[in-house]
């Protein structure tokens, strides 16, 4: 994009840590919670779909738009395709709309390349996506603020809203990442994302479900589908709703949800290293769930899990250099730091309010240079016996490599799957030592 902005760093290595003796690790298969079979995408999205009273009235050549967020979630591609065969069928003509905020630079172009990285693009939907940052005003809030809504998606005949339902990045409430959320911040586009989150948590909590009411009561929205996913990221529900149940769908199935989501079976860890993160993978890039780092001022983090130094070394291509969640690590390296869009990363901080997450921390010349300033940062002076984990990112828990101390912590929560071996680095000091993929 035209205005990223991409740093440079120097390559730093601290001269009392390049003999920092790091813990070997070994291979660990982690059991999450058991959950029901998964359904099939398309045969539950159809479902769904004959469920809706206003979108079965519709007459034929409607438009109806859909709503694309900028979340990787795994089914969801498949659901928004299998919706644009089923509307095509019914005889409507559909057309997806980018729905993500300020995410991509909060230009109509950046949202469209990030929706190609998540899979949709006009030749794998279907139908054509028409972006804009244009908003139309519905109405306003008790709290004076104007409520926005997309404007190709307030000039159609009707709008179906697709979304998963999550547990929110920073604070437990009735409602997080859903079909209301969905309505306020992403078909709201920058302008609502901004309104919404100035407030900061009053925002969250009440002007978000106000919000969505207005919108509904004064715009074509017809529809809602939610996708609840277990903790391999198959869907297990996925449900449709009237717009007026928007809210009691989320409110009943995030609970679900919330049990699906996979976790670091230890209470304390030495070092944790973080292979990827990105907006892909969490809304700040890495799931404060496993990470116990939400690192708001006034709120305090969950008491568990303990993470000592928290190191990490990538950011997936998905996320286009905005490594918004940043803050929430203690050593990053220089290949990281060089490819952030701090444009990106500063306009989405500042529409979300929360600006301490893409504080930069030490940058550190590589791989190695990083694990061995965290391990000898610590508060630990055997070094080789650090209680030290790799996991690929938040998202990916099924398989991660762990040192032997950690492994004593294990328990029945996961399984040990090959003997200790040194940490090993190439002859650039990147960690090949890493969790399969």
């Amino acid at each position: 994009m035209s205005n990223r902005a991409t740093p440079q760093f120097p390559a730093i290595r601290l001269p009392q840590f390049e003999k920092e003796p790091l813990p070997p690790v070994m291979l660990a298969r982690l059991k999450h919670k058991a959950s029901a079979e998964p359904v099939d995408p398309v045969q539950a999205t159809i479902a769904a779909l004959e469920k809706s009273k206003r979108l079965a009235a519709l007459k034929p050549g409607a438009r109806v738009a859909i709503t694309c967020g900028s979340r990787g979630i795994q089914s969801k591609p498949t659901v928004v395709k299998t919706a644009v065969a089923w509307l095509k069928k019914k005889g409507y003509v559909p057309f997806a709309v980018p729905t993500m905020g300020s995410h991509g630079g909060a230009v109509a172009e950046g949202q469209v390349k990030l929706l190609a990285e998540l899979g949709f693009t006009p030749e794998t939907l279907g139908c054509p996506i028409e972006a804009t940052m244009e908003v139309k005003q519905l109405g306003v809030t008790l709290h004076g603020l104007p409520v926005f809504f997309d404007a190709n998606a307030a000039k159609a005949d009707a709008v179906l809203v697709v979304n998963r339902i999550k547990s929110h990045t920073s604070f437990d409430r009735e409602v997080e990442s859903g079909l209301t959320k969905m309505v306020a911040i992403g078909l709201g586009k920058a302008q609502g994302a901004r309104f919404v989150h100035r407030l900061g948590t009053v925002g969250y909590a009440e002007v978000i479900p106000e919000w969505a009411r207005i919108a509904i009561a004064n715009s074509p929205i017809a529809y809602g589908i939610g996708i609840v996913e277990n903790a391999q990221k198959k869907p297990v529900v996925i449900a449709g709703a009237e717009p007026e149940d928007f809210y009691a769908t989320d409110a009943r199935l995030l609970s679900l949800a919330k049990s699906f989501i996979p976790r670091l079976p230890f209470d304390h860890m030495d070092v944790l290293v973080i292979e990827q993160m990105g907006k892909n993978i969490s809304g700040v890039g890495m799931d404060p769930a496993v990470t116990g780092r939400f690192d708001i001022r006034y709120l305090p983090n969950p008491p568990k899990p303990v993470i000592n130094k928290l190191v990490l070394l990538g950011v997936t291509p998905e996320a286009q250099g905005n490594a918004i969640g940043l803050g929430a690590a203690d050593y990053i390296t220089k290949s990281v730091a060089d490819e952030l869009d701090l444009y990106a990363m500063y306009m989405n901080a500042c529409t979300s309010t929360f600006t301490e997450r893409v504080r930069i921390p030490p940058v550190m010349a590589d791989d190695k240079a990083a694990l061995q300033a965290a391990v000898g940062t610590s508060w630990r002076m055997d070094g080789e016996n650090a209680k030290l984990c790799i996991a690929r990112s938040t998202l990916h828990l099924d398989q991660i490599l762990i040192s032997p101390s950690l492994a004593e912590d294990l328990g029945d929560r996961g399984e040990v799957m090959s003997d200790p071996s040194p940490i090993r680095f190439d002859n650039n000091g990147r960690l090949e030592s890493r969790c399969p993929h």
